[in-house]
């Protein structure tokens, strides 16, 4: 026969929200619990600067940083305030702040979307969404030469764009979430992806020009 679990066994089995972790965290500074933040987030994390940087060393030593910074600035964190902006937003800040030291520009790496739970969608949506009708711009290259184009022309775009293009679509943010990111309105956010993905269109059929000159 099968014994009734009591209240608190039951609690104990489930998982614990980010934000009443971070919570936890703040006022004991566990290990374990900070542990348990890294562990969640890492893969994520990283994944995002090792895109965001195209340097897979220069992510870990960011990667490394921006927890760092966790644990400095836990004092500051807000009960219930969403913890994956907030990391994501001191992983962006850490991210521009050693490119900046290192004077180098960011190579993405594009290959593949995570999404916010981890997982990993379709690696060309973003592609998808640039060629569109069969007659569009990129319509005559293979797959791999629009991927590459891709990822070349988003290194073009101003730093604000390029930030924004990649949360939305490489990281499945919300623009909300976005928008807390960047410390942005919402209303910046949408405006600034539009922005982004009509310079890549006007990319686009002004290569598609020189390659008809």
């Amino acid at each position: 026969m099968v014994k009734a679990l009591g209240s608190e066994a039951v609690e104990d089995l489930i998982p614990i929200s980010d934000e009443d972790l971070f919570s936890r965290y703040r006022d004991s500074a566990s290990p374990d619990d900070f542990n348990e933040l890294v562990r969640r987030y890492e893969r994520e994390l990283f994944r995002y600067l090792a895109r965001y940087l195209g340097n897979p060393a220069l992510a870990e030593d960011v990667f490394q940083n921006t927890f760092l910074q966790v644990h400095l600035k836990r004092g500051l964190y807000e009960d219930g305030r969403p913890v994956r902006p907030w990391l994501y937003s001191i992983a962006t800040h850490q991210a521009v702040d050693a490119l900046r030291k290192a004077g180098r520009h960011p190579t993405v790496s594009l290959d593949r979307r995570v999404t916010s739970s981890g997982g990993e969608s379709d690696p060309g949506s973003l592609v998808d969404l640039l060629v569109g009708e069969a007659s569009g711009p990129l319509a005559e290259l293979q797959e791999q030469e629009r991927r590459e184009w891709v990822t070349r022309s988003i290194e073009k775009l101003p730093e604000t764009l390029r930030q924004t293009l990649i949360l939305a679509y490489y990281q499945d943010m919300k623009y909300r979430e976005i928008a807390e990111i960047l410390k942005i309105p919402v209303g910046t956010v949408k405006s600034r992806l539009h922005a982004a993905l009509a310079k890549l269109q006007e990319m686009a059929r002004a290569s598609r020009q020189d390659g008809n000159g």
